[in-house]
């Protein structure tokens, strides 16, 4: 019978430690575990676009101060004009593609030398088509260069 005393106490000493342990023996309150908060996915916003140009009777393309025309491609109606200003510290002779015959679209010969400051308007556009044009003094310069599309 002592063995069974002595694996009783035993055994009620293991307890009684792993309940100071493991706190059985605070006087404190249990907390509540907090539920974790609900959040909304972030907003996302969609990517912005370009809308797509819109034809108009006439549109303006500056060469400006950087000697960089701006914008690079109009879009008309079919009868419109566009006017070429230079806006550059130096003379641009502007003309239709191709180079040197200038044939694509003979309208836009008409803006022809323009020295600083001055600014000249097409001919009417009539039919519907894509013309590019250049800086007959340095037909590579594709800072120069551009569309003007007939719609």
């Amino acid at each position: 019978m002592k063995t069974s005393s002595f694996h009783m106490i035993a055994a009620a000493l293991v307890v009684t430690v792993t309940a100071v342990a493991c706190g059985g023996g605070s006087s404190s309150t249990p907390t509540t575990p907090t539920p974790p908060t609900s959040t909304t996915p972030p907003t996302t916003t969609p990517p912005t676009t370009t809308p797509p140009t819109t034809a108009t009777d006439s549109a303006t393309i500056t060469i400006g101060a950087d000697g960089r025309v701006s914008p690079t491609s109009v879009t008309i109606v079919r009868g419109g004009r566009v006017t070429m200003i230079n806006n550059h510290n130096s003379a641009h002779d502007m003309a239709s593609d191709p180079h040197p015959e200038h044939s694509n679209c003979p309208e836009l010969n008409q803006w022809g030398f323009l020295t600083a400051g001055q600014q000249r308007t097409s001919g009417n556009l009539n039919t519907a088509r894509t013309c590019g044009f250049h800086d007959h003094n340095v037909p590579t310069n594709t800072a120069l260069q551009g569309t003007v599309i007939i719609q």
